[in-house]
């Protein structure tokens, strides 16, 4: 047994742990013949550094990584990260600026060599901050997604879902982020709410017959506009449906169409339509039978203005920027008087996340994987319980998106990535093969080819994780050696569809099966008033910030605790505190068993018990393995981390303790049967706790006596019902709460804490005098009473319910009545006072909808607390008699 210090200290022992358990392989023990079970992580950007996001979803991967581990199975947690193409090649872009040399100064090829160089020697940081989380991944494998095999599996897939006509190449409208000079995700764009203005236009009908009225927040456009659509069913437009218009600017000729797009109680009902420059007016233009190859594109891939395909842009207008050609015109419209008024408008603007620029839609030529095909058989697997949501409630949502998506763009104008394997002949004509020999073959000797420039998207090759991580392709048994189908995904809603859901299509498409058996998804962390944490709000916070003041098991538990289904997570630091209290309570709790003699246990049962109060330690930690077993099977990381709380803070320290102390320090028998069940129920919770805790149990199950293994690899507790005893519960339960109750009555009357006070029992049952008898030191130490016979004298006293006996513990002379009953009326009125005025103020209906929703959830708690405070006075007033 090795003392423990006096402070618990988490710095000092989570760094050498974490390095003992990964020297000794300690993550991945050789288990080779146990029930495999395997999760892989969610591949951070290798730029990135760990946001509490990251320290929620890690956290909960690596409490069912370990949970698995202890129970026995050969427990995988694949690590890795990905290459991140837009923010990597970023980060290189501007330390070269800093240097003052470009990527087009470097060359592709010395570009992307510099690229390696800096994952060489600054791409690891997040893989560091994860280790201080205590995450137990698979280090020695750690994967890439730009690795060697995992590119051999991209490319592969890319080729074969060609092959399979499931991948093609089309031109359709992306977002194409004009500062990184590359078509960006949904994902990558943010929208945010800018002050700008609504251009209400005039277009004149070609025949000189009248006008019709458009709208547009991007004046610009209408120099690529192909038609103006109306609602078939809006009476006003019904005769000029297959009528012309003579754009202003231009003079091009498009026809008035009719389209449900337009909404006649929206502005005129008329709606302008650029198929080339919005994504609505995309649709409509095919629609009306405009082929995306004959829309009109005004945009260079600068965002420059260029002459459209029928040459009708005022040459004074290229080469502008885009807003500078809205100025420019916005002065023409005004001076062939076409302009019919601007409003001042809120509008919601497309930003790349990244580059910080407004986004456009824009029609090029791009890579678009069949997403619909393979969308099918990942419905099928969700609907048919194959893959199981959790929570359920986000299947609805999964359905709505997943049967009405979109082809998926994935190819990307960048230089860092995986460069598509495409070649191109002098005619366009496309191969697409896994190597330059095979596509010179498709195309014959001769033919001159150029390899397609781009990259796919980084979402195309982490959608394989789940299997290309495993040794796909070149594994020839079809479950990876009982690796796939994975056991169970962790992951924010917010990449459900971004992540989660391709991983089911690519997995059905190649591994014919599903690529987990479990989705669970978490929420996301918000800020202390349930804002969105954001850094220009300047309320992010730093979860290594919070591990240097608390320690990572306080932080780990924080997350565990506050993780309900279906909900966010409000960041408490005073709740992290509280868990990092709790760790001091174990800690102090193993120093008493210590200092008491009670070691590590020599036994994976439990201990023959003959006193109640063991018997009932024991049924009490029985009963938390069962709900800790039931919660985690359920993915109730809330459930199981408060069952170990309770049991531990309460149950354990606050009580047993407490209640053992006479025997172990000799006053009564039976303490080496004590020493042996504190010592077993002590290592069940080290055992229990340690997916939660890893680094304090590590530490303290080998500070409590000699261990021939490590607690990581211990073995779980088996809740073994054999061990509860009913009577010995009741009794020992119900000592609990005639303590808890008399300690409760003596606080609310001012009884001053060393006055011994005298117990009488009315109404009791035999087997409750029996108990009486039995723990009368129990209630003589911890409540401070002492039996005394006969019937109590009359006068104040306070009284105490418990089953069906009455408690009377008389007060005259022990406290002055009469000023005890004018103290607890006159805090009942106060109470009640700041009661009603909080209950009036919730009342109103004015308050609640336009107070900040901070300041209506505190009213509504201190509501609450005033009324459980008057309650308790009453009740207080109500024992004097």
């Amino acid at each position: 047994m090795t003392e423990l210090p006096k402070t618990f200290d988490p710095a000092a022992i989570e760094a050498r742990w974490y390095a003992h358990w990964e020297q000794e392989g300690l993550f991945r023990p050789e288990r080779p013949h146990a029930e495999p079970w395997t999760i892989v992580n969610p591949p951070p950007n290798v730029t990135g550094s760990l946001h509490i996001g990251h320290a929620l979803d890690n956290t909960l991967q690596d409490i069912l990584t370990r949970h698995a581990r202890l129970k026995g199975k050969d427990a995988l947690w694949v690590v890795g990260t990905d290459h991140a193409g837009i923010a990597t090649q970023m980060v290189v872009e501007r330390n070269l600026a800093q240097q003052g040399v470009k990527r087009t100064d470097l060359g592709r090829d010395d570009f992307v060599a510099r690229i390696w160089d800096w994952k060489a020697e600054s791409g690891g940081q997040i893989t560091r901050q994860l280790r201080r989380l205590g995450c137990s991944m698979d280090w020695a494998n750690e994967r890439f997604t730009m690795d060697e095999g995992f590119s051999r599996a991209v490319l592969k897939v890319f080729v074969e879902l060609h092959r399979q006509g499931l991948l093609y190449r089309d031109k359709r409208l992306v977002n194409w982020d004009a500062g990184l000079g590359t078509a960006i995700s949904d994902l990558e764009v943010e929208t945010r709410e800018v002050q700008g203005k609504f251009w209400h236009l005039t277009y004149p009908l070609a025949d000189g017959s009248g006008t019709i009225s458009v709208a547009t927040t991007r004046p610009e456009t209408m120099l690529a506009d192909m038609a103006v659509a109306v609602n078939p069913d809006d009476p006003r437009y019904t005769a000029l449906i297959g009528a012309q218009v003579r754009l202003p600017i231009t003079g091009r000729l498009i026809p008035i169409v009719a389209d449900e797009h337009a909404d006649p109680e929206l502005g005129s009902g008329a709606v302008k339509i650029t198929p080339g420059h919005d994504f609505n007016d995309f649709e409509v233009g095919r629609r009306a039978g405009i082929e995306a190859r004959d829309m009109l594109n005004m945009l260079d891939a600068k965002a420059r203005i260029c002459q459209t395909a029928d040459g009708l842009v005022p040459e004074a207008l290229i080469g502008l920027d885009r807003f500078e050609a809205r100025q420019a015109v916005i002065a023409l419209l005004e001076e062939a008087v076409v302009l019919e008024r601007v409003e001042d408008r809120v509008i919601q603007t497309p930003y790349g996340d990244r580059s910080g620029v407004v986004i456009e839609p824009w029609l090029t030529d791009q890579w678009y994987v069949d997403a619909k095909t393979l969308a099918q058989p990942a419905i099928e697997a969700v609907r048919s319980g194959a893959i199981k949501l959790v929570p359920a409630s986000w299947e609805k949502t999964f359905f709505n998106w997943m049967e009405n998506i979109q082809p998926w763009c994935v190819s990307r104008q960048l230089w860092w990535g995986h460069q598509i394997p495409a070649w191109f002949a002098e005619d366009g004509r496309a191969f697409v093969a896994e190597t330059e020999q095979e596509a010179q073959a498709q195309a014959g000797a001769g033919v001159v080819l150029t390899r397609d420039p781009d990259v796919l998207d980084t979402w195309f090759s982490s959608a394989l994780w789940p299997f290309a991580t495993l040794g796909w392709p070149d594994a020839a048994d079809p479950t990876l050696g009982g690796r796939y189908p994975n056991d169970v995904l962790v992951s924010g809603f917010d990449i459900l569809f971004f992540w989660d859901a391709r991983m089911m299509m690519q997995g059905m498409q190649f591994m014919k099966d599903v690529p987990f058996r479990t989705l669970y998804l978490h929420g996301l962390v918000r800020a202390a008033d349930g804002s969105k944490m954001s850094k220009s709000k300047g309320n992010t916070v730093d979860p290594l910030g919070l591990i240097d003041q608390y320690g990572a098991d306080a932080l780990r538990f924080f997350m565990a605790a506050m993780e309900s289904q279906g909900r966010d997570i409000k960041m408490d630091e005073r709740r992290v505190e509280g868990y990092r209290n709790f760790a001091t309570k174990l800690w102090n709790a193993a120093r008493f068993a210590q200092a008491n003699g009670i070691g590590a246990s020599a036994t994976l049962d439990a201990p023959a018990a003959t006193l109640a109060v063991n018997k009932w330690i024991i049924a009490e930690t029985v009963k938390t393995v069962q709900a800790v077993d039931l919660a985690l099977a359920d993915y109730r990381f809330d459930g199981a981390a408060n069952a170990i709380y309770q049991f531990v803070w309460s149950r354990f320290c606050d009580w047993y303790l407490e209640l053992i102390k006479p025997v172990l320090q000799g006053g009564e028998a039976g303490g080496e049967e004590t020493r042996a069940v504190a010592g077993w129920v002590l290592d069940q919770i080290l055992v229990l706790l340690h997916p939660f805790m890893p680094f304090i149990t590590e530490e303290l199950w080998h500070a409590m006596g000699p261990r021939d293994h490590d607690l990581i690899v211990a073995q779980w507790p088996m809740a073994d019902a054999r061990a509860l005893d009913p009577e010995a519960e009741r009794e020992i339960d119900w000592l609990i709460r005639l303590v808890g109750d008399i300690r409760a009555a003596r606080t609310e009357l001012n009884v001053p804490p060393g006055a011994r006070l005298p117990l009488h029992v009315r109404d009791a049952h035999d087997d409750t005098l029996a108990r009486l008898d039995r723990q009368a030191s129990v209630l003589a130490r911890l409540a401070r009473v002492d039996r005394a016979e006969g019937d109590a004298a009359s006068g104040g006293a306070a009284q105490v319910v418990v089953d069906e006996a009455t408690f009377i513990l008389p007060l005259k002379g022990v406290i002055d009545l009469d000023a005890e009953r004018a103290r607890l009326t006159k805090a009942i009125a106060a109470a009640e006072k700041e009661r009603d005025a909080l209950g009036a103020r919730l009342g109103n209906a004015s308050f609640v909808e336009r107070a900040k929703p901070e300041a209506v959830e505190k009213a509504r708690a201190d509501h609450a607390d005033k009324m459980a405070e008057a309650a308790r006075l009453h009740a207080a007033l109500g024992r004097l008699g």
